[in-house]
């Protein structure tokens, strides 16, 4: 809206002009300001989805500041980095040297996480993604540093869970001190090669023969002295026996005997044996 005014003291003056704001553009500057700052607030709300970390930098410097899961305000102008702390899962496969030289294939798996205290430093002092820029090349390392003192019999036999700690051991101190938390290390396969593979099965399959034929005497063994101790109780039975019978006991029980046919209701022949002592023998009993 424009108003006309005319300077009654200055009559050479010419004809000037003001404006008066109009309501519209109040209601412009208005709705502006109100985006701005929506935008602004929408700027400041960052979320952090789960099992992830958010660390915060401005205008590319680190500010040493971490977010934990959620939804959080923050200065406008920083920059949330999400970082996963979820434990994860790498596999390696390498070959690697044995005590006397030999190269076998070795199957591992790294069982890992970020440290959300550290995640942070990890994030500025390891450029991304650290897992390939700074994880897998220490497991190799530590894989090689421990299979060189192991001999390749022992690796492919019975000395995995040795060979796993001491793995799992050099890991941990090459990582945890920078922010990443060793778990566990698995040693998934050991492929050794195939003459050597074949010498050292067939040395086991020796061995497990031995130690059945070992079985098979020790149970032999303990069998035939079985037998003698059956053997041995029989005649001590036997012996103990003969040494208690006489010929008077004999006698005595052969009466006893007589007197027990004699005495029952059975039609019988009685016969009258032979010398001093002869005893009644009871024929043809019948009803």
């Amino acid at each position: 809206m424009n108003a006309f005014r005319k300077d009654s003291e200055d009559p050479g003056s010419e004809l000037r002009t003001f404006t008066i704001p109009d309501w519209k553009s109040w209601s412009i500057w208005k709705v502006v300001v109100g985006l701005l700052l929506l935008i602004l607030l929408w700027s400041s709300v960052t979320r952090v989805p789960t099992g992830h970390v958010g660390v915060l930098t401005l205008f590319g410097r680190v500010t040493g500041q971490s977010l934990g899961e959620g939804i959080h305000l923050i200065n406008p102008l920083k920059v949330n980095n999400k970082m996963s702390v979820q434990t994860q899962n790498l596999k390696e496969v390498a070959s690697v040297p044995s005590n006397e030289g030999l190269i076998l294939a070795l199957d591992t798996s790294l069982i890992f996480r970020l440290n959300p205290v550290k995640a942070p430093e990890v994030f500025q002092t390891i450029q991304p993604p650290y897992v390939v820029t700074f994880v897998e090349p220490n497991l190799r390392s530590a894989v090689r540093a421990v299979t060189t003192k192991h001999t390749a019999n022992a690796l492919y036999t019975g000395a995995r869970e040795i060979v796993a700690f001491q793995i799992r051991a050099e890991l941990a101190k090459m990582l945890e001190p920078r922010g990443i938390i060793v778990e566990d290390i698995l040693l998934r396969d050991i492929q050794l090669p195939a003459l050597l593979k074949a010498a050292v099965e067939s040395k086991q399959q020796a061995e497990q023969e031995s130690l059945r034929m070992t079985f098979i005497l020790l149970k032999e063994k303990q069998e035939a002295e079985r037998k003698r101790i059956e053997a041995q109780g029989i005649a001590d039975f036997q012996r103990i026996v003969s040494q208690s019978l006489s010929q008077q006991l004999l006698e005595w029980k052969g009466i006893e005997t007589t007197e027990k046919l004699a005495s029952s209701n059975n039609a019988k022949v009685v016969v009258i044996g032979a010398g001093k002592s002869g005893l009644p023998l009871i024929l043809g009993g019948t009803n």
